[in-house]
């Protein structure tokens, strides 16, 4: 691997991008600075990806390097995790993240326990991409959030960007990270955020800070959450998708709330998260999981441990139902501003 020169966000130059383009950027960046980085997956090779995430990237590096597989997830993890453990660093596709769970026992019992059963001796540095979430109309095949599983797994990271910035420099952290590292790409904002008024003309990232993607090489640590706004009357902790809803939602209803994109939620920044409760007293969780056992059922119990004594009101959730996604009732289950409006409302009120 090339010796590390990171540029500085503040200073780089920059370009807008999608979240596509932004991955694919960070994609071509680490391959050109690392020879042992593979992708594999179905169609990432010559079509570049259902969502052409890799496109371009086979003719650039070759077949050796960018090269399609089987429909076979199982397969897929499995070649990922023997390819790591031979020293390669590897970054597998999964089309959709409802199709992972072929996938499931080779992340779980090889990919997760290598680092600890060989006592060091050998690391899984494998990075998994996956496109996840609803909002697009995919049905119960093609809409799912199953972030939580993988948070539950000792020895996963879980990461998700919520902006085309956040994109390439957590992807180019994750795919550096010895340790293997679930991805999981919000495909309802490839194109432009989402404030979760499905009736309303969709809006690209041309002009949304987020869009203005820093040139060359940087990375954003795994671990540490975002501060989208700060405020005084209540936190939000939300992630992907569900920031750009929030920010919509409590913006239209004036309410002085701190926004916290976690970016990751295997490492958890924690440390902010007390900090702006003990400061709001007020908690508010969404993500579009289904609810129960959700990810944001660990962060209300971590709330409720560790800043009790500086609540002023229960923690609120707002999440998908404990359903399949339903596809002609879409926006019933995604966790929109009505619902999210609702919280809020009960919220202030105590």
């Amino acid at each position: 691997m090339l010796e590390e020169k990171s540029v500085s966000l503040r200073d780089a130059p920059t370009r807008p991008m999608n979240m596509i383009e932004a991955i694919n950027d960070a994609l071509d960046i680490t391959m050109a600075r690392d020879p042992d980085i593979v992708i594999l997956g179905e169609d990432v090779g010559y079509f570049g990806g259902v969502f052409r995430a890799t496109a371009g990237l086979q003719k650039k590096y070759g077949r050796n390097r960018v090269f399609d597989s089987p429909i076979n997830e199982c397969g897929i993890v499995g070649a990922a995790v023997g390819m790591a453990a031979y020293g390669l660093r590897p970054v597998p596709e999964i089309q959709f993240a409802d199709y992972i769970y072929p996938g499931l026992d080779q992340l779980v019992s090889e990919a997760a326990r290598l680092r600890y059963r060989s006592a060091g001796e050998f690391t899984a540095p494998i990075t998994i991409r996956s496109p996840f979430g609803g909002g697009i109309f995919g049905g119960q095949t093609h809409s799912q959030s199953p972030e939580a599983l993988f948070t539950h797994v000792a020895g996963l990271k879980t990461v998700i960007p919520s902006t085309p910035q956040d994109a390439k420099g957590l992807l180019i952290a994750a795919i550096e990270d010895n340790d293997p590292v679930i991805f999981f790409e919000p495909k309802r904002i490839y194109n432009g955020p989402f404030d979760g008024y499905y009736d309303k003309p969709s809006r690209t990232w041309k002009g949304h800070p987020g869009g203005a993607v820093p040139e060359g090489y940087y990375k954003i640590p795994l671990g540490k959450a975002r501060i989208v706004r700060e405020g005084a009357a209540l936190t939000v902790l939300a992630y992907g998708t569900m920031i750009h809803v929030a920010e919509a939602v409590l913006a239209e209803k004036g309410v002085d709330a701190e926004i916290i994109d976690l970016r990751t939620l295997v490492p958890l920044d924690l440390a902010t998260v007390e900090k702006s409760v003990e400061k709001t007293g007020r908690c508010l969780v969404i993500h579009e999981a289904t609810r129960t056992s959700g990810f944001g059922a660990e962060l209300s119990a971590l709330v409720q441990e560790r800043c009790f004594y500086h609540l002023e009101a229960p923690v609120e959730r707002v999440t998908g139902f404990d359903t399949p996604y339903p596809h002609s009732l879409e926006w019933a289950y995604f966790p929109g501003p009505v619902r999210i409006g609702e919280a809020v409302d009960r919220l202030m009120k105590d």
